[in-house]
């Protein structure tokens, strides 16, 4: 299986198609060009179109952190409720 390209490699490579197709080629030759599938380019292009890589690397960053924090939460508001139950006499 092939490795997984960096969000800032993905960014490279939908400018490169973005080169090519303002150079005269299809889209569909472009995406032949940059090597990946069609479904791959749309996916891409929705995710990171318009983006430039230091912008990319930022969202992948404020993402984990989100991830982070959710389940922090998570963790919190579960502790909450078994001290509520607790503090009640369920136990």
């Amino acid at each position: 299986m092939a490795k997984r390209p960096k969000p800032e490699e993905i960014v490279a490579k939908l400018r490169q198609a973005d080169v090519l197709i303002s150079q005269g080629q299809s889209v569909a030759e472009a995406i032949r060009a940059i090597g990946v599938t069609e479904v791959t380019y749309y996916r891409w292009r929705k995710e990171y179109g318009g983006l430039k890589s230091n912008q990319v690397r930022r969202m992948k960053d404020l993402e984990t952190e989100n991830a982070r924090l959710r389940k922090a939460i998570a963790d919190l508001t579960l502790d909450k409720l078994i001290l509520q139950e607790a503090a009640q006499g369920n136990f």
